[in-house]
C-alpha cells in the first residue's frame, strides 16, 4: 500500500471559498487512523489536515492574519468523535431506487441520488448486456451524462462479452464475442468514458480484446467467465487489471482445478472486486477474501434498480426479477440477478460480522476502488484525486457513526448534500 507523503506538511494552500472545518473527528482513510483530528476544506479540495486543538487553533489564526480570511468565512463542525472518512467510490453498480443507469439521464440521476444519501460520492456507471444497437445507444446517452456530472466517473460493461455458462442473470441471446470490430464500435460510442469492461478471457476474441481495450486506457475486468487458471492468468497478463465479483459467475477453487480465483488474487496488480452483502458471497468467504487479497480489495454493491425499494418485481435489462427479502432473482430459472446492497451496509458488515478493522474497510470502498481505476492521482476524470483526506484531494467526505458507521452527513466537490 502507498505511504503518505509530505504534503500535510506544506504551507497551507487556500482559494477563494468558504472554508469548512471538521473538529474532534476520528479521521480515518487508507492511510491512516487519528483520534482528536481535525480536517479543513475549501473550494472542493481539501487543504490541509492534522491532529489536536492547539495545531487547529494556530492553522485558523494563520488562515485570519496571513491569507485574509474572516472568521464569517469559517463553518467549524464539531462531529464530537464521528469517523470522518472519504466518499465511498463503487465501481461497479447498475441502479437503484427503481431506476437502472441503462435507461437515460433521469434514471440515472435517481439512482445517483439513492448511493450518495449512502456515501458513495462517485459511481462508475454499469450497464447491463442489451441488444447490440441498443447498447451502443445505452452506451453513448450514459456517455453524455458521464461528461456532465462531476459525480459520474465513467462507465463499466458487464457485457457482452461473457461466458454463456457463466451467463448469470444477462440475456443469453445477446452475448457475443468482442472482435475487433465491436471492441471499435464500444470504444467510439463510450468516447473516451469507458472505465471497465467484463470480459471472459477464454472467448475467441478474448485475449485480442482485453489487449484492445487497455491500450485504449480501458481498464478489463475478468469475470462471467468459464475461465480455467491458466486462461483466467494469461487475461491478467495481456492486460486485465480487475476481477468482477470475486467468486460469482466463474468457476470456484478445486485443488486441482484452481480456476481464475487464485489467478487473481496472487497477482499483485489485480483488484478483486467483492459483493459483501452476506448473500452473493457468505460472511465465511468474505473474511478468506480479505485474508487472500491484501488491501487489494474493492467494495462493490452490484446494485440493481430495486436498491431501495421494496421486494417485488422488477426488470434487468429486459429480464424480469423478483426481489423476496432483499435478494433478487431472475424470474426465468431463479438465478440472482444483482443486488440491493449499499457501500454502507457493506462498510458495516465487513467490520461489524466479518471482523475487519474500520481503516481496511474504508481502504477498500474508497482508495482501492480509486487507485484501480488510476484515480488517486492527478488525472483527466476527476478535478482533484479521490479516494484519500489527505492535501489536494478532492473534498468528498463523510461522517460516520463511530460505533454503527452508519453515513450521517455527505460532501461530495466540497458540497454537503442535502443541505
Amino acid at each position: 500500500m502507498a505511504q503518505p507523503d509530505s504534503a500535510q506538511t506544506n504551507p497551507v494552500q487556500v482559494g477563494t471559498g468558504r472554508i469548512t472545518i471538521f473538529e474532534h473527528a476520528r479521521v480515518v482513510d487508507a492511510l491512516g487512523d487519528e483520534r482528536d483530528a481535525w480536517l479543513i476544506l475549501r473550494d472542493g479540495v481539501i487543504i490541509v489536515r492534522g491532529v489536536g486543538d492547539v495545531l487547529l487553533e494556530a492553522i485558523k489564526d494563520e488562515l485570519i492574519s496571513e491569507v485574509g480570511v474572516s472568521a464569517r468565512d469559517m463553518r467549524v463542525l464539531d462531529v464530537k468523535g464521528a469517523i470522518v472518512c472519504p466518499g465511498y467510490i463503487d465501481i461497479h453498480s447498475h441502479g437503484g431506487w427503481g431506476s437502472a443507469f441503462d435507461d437515460g439521464p433521469e434514471a440515472i440521476s435517481m439512482a445517483r441520488a439513492f448511493h450518495m444519501l449512502h456515501g458513495t460520492t462517485r459511481n462508475v456507471l454499469s450497464l447491463i448486456t442489451n441488444p447490440w444497437e441498443n447498447l451502443l445507444e445505452n452506451v453513448r446517452v450514459a456517455a453524455g451524462v458521464t461528461k456532465q456530472r462531476e459525480d459520474v466517473l465513467g462507465l463499466h460493461l458487464e457485457g457482452p462479452f461473457l461466458a454463456v455458462k457463466r451467463k448469470g442473470a444477462h440475456d443469453e441471446q445477446c452475448l457475443l464475442d468482442p472482435t475487433p470490430e465491436r471492441v471499435e464500435q464500444l470504444l467510439d460510442a463510450a468516447d473516451g468514458t469507458l472505465q471497465q469492461i467484463t470480459i471472459a478471457p477464454e472467448l475467441p476474441h478474448g485475449m485480442s480484446a482485453i489487449e484492445q481495450f487497455a491500450r485504449a486506457g480501458v481498464h478489463p475486468a475478468v469475470g462471467h467467465c468459464d475461465a480455467d487458471y491458466d486462461q483466467a492468468r494469461a487475461g491478467f497478463e495481456h492486460g486485465a487489471s480487475i476481477m468482477t465479483h470475486m467468486f460469482n459467475a466463474m468457476n470456484g477453487i478445486s485443488h486441482r482445478a484452481p480456476g481464475p480465483i487464485p489467478a487473481a488474487t496472487q497477482n499483485d496488480g489485480v483488484t478483486v472486486e467483492l459483493i459483501a452483502d452476506g448473500f452473493h458471497v457468505q460472511v465465511p468467504v468474505l473474511r478468506s477474501a480479505v485474508q487472500m487479497t491484501q488491501h487489494r480489495l474493492a467494495l462493490v454493491t452490484d446494485a440493481m434498480a430495486a436498491a431501495g425499494c421494496p421486494d417485488g418485481a422488477y426488470l434487468l435489462g429486459n429480464l424480469e426479477v423478483n426481489v423476496v427479502d432483499g435478494h433478487a432473482r431472475l424470474v426465468s430459472n431463479g438465478a440472482i440477478a444483482g443486488s440491493t446492497l449499499n457501500l454502507e451496509e457493506a462498510v458495516q458488515r465487513m467490520v461489524l460480522e466479518v471482523g475487519m478493522s474500520v481503516r481496511d474497510a474504508i481502504e477498500a470502498a474508497t482508495f482501492t476502488p480509486a487507485r484501480a481505476l488510476g484515480l488517486d492521482r492527478p488525472n483527466a476524470v476527476t478535478s482533484a484525486p479521490v479516494g484519500l483526506l489527505r492535501q489536494g484531494f478532492a473534498a468528498d467526505v463523510l461522517v460516520l457513526h463511530p460505533a454503527t458507521l452508519e453515513v450521517q452527513e455527505v460532501w461530495c466537490a466540497g458540497v454537503q448534500i442535502g443541505e
